[in-house]
């Protein structure tokens, strides 16, 4: 990893900074939310209109105009690059029984398409019905448990294509 830092605006157009350029830069606080920054001898007054820390992700005002701006970890680089995913979802091929209990209903069939966050099967475990939903957008591949069946827990239930 570098030492430069890279924004992602409107998810399309890349900027990288090397540390010196950022601790450079003429930033002031210029009111709650607001910045004013000076830019190639321009004046210039953001203001942030949304933030998600988490995410990493920021929507901000400059005059009429509006951006959503992205600012990767330099680990996400790193990431990529060794070719893995971020993502757990990508490397889910199965669901297995979170807990003992009894299949009271399947949703789903062979070969049938899903989403993410879809109803697979209900699974009664304690006198409580617990949804088992899809982790991903997929393709049911093989169903191992039928209605009525008792279940250990991490018996394999279903496995994804």
């Amino acid at each position: 990893m570098n030492n430069s830092s890279k924004a992602l605006v409107n998810n399309t157009q890349e900027f990288c900074f090397d540390q010196k350029e950022i601790e450079n830069l003429d930033v002031f606080d210029h009111g709650e939310n607001q910045l004013h920054l000076i830019f190639d001898n321009e004046s210039v007054v953001a203001k942030v209109i949304e933030k998600d820390f988490l995410q990493r992700k920021y929507k901000i005002q400059i005059d009429s105009n509006f951006y959503e701006i992205t600012i990767p970890h330099p680990l996400d680089d790193l990431i990529k690059e060794m070719g893995y995913s971020s993502g757990s979802s990508k490397i889910i091929d199965s669901i297995k029984a979170p807990m003992p209990g009894s299949i009271i209903e399947i949703k789903v069939k062979e070969g049938q398409k899903v989403k993410e966050g879809e109803t697979l099967l209900i699974l009664e475990a304690m006198k409580m019905e617990n949804a088992i939903t899809s982790p991903k957008d997929t393709v049911i591949k093989e169903l191992f448990v039928k209605e009525g069946e008792s279940v250990d827990k991490n018996k394999l239930l279903i496995d994804f294509e």
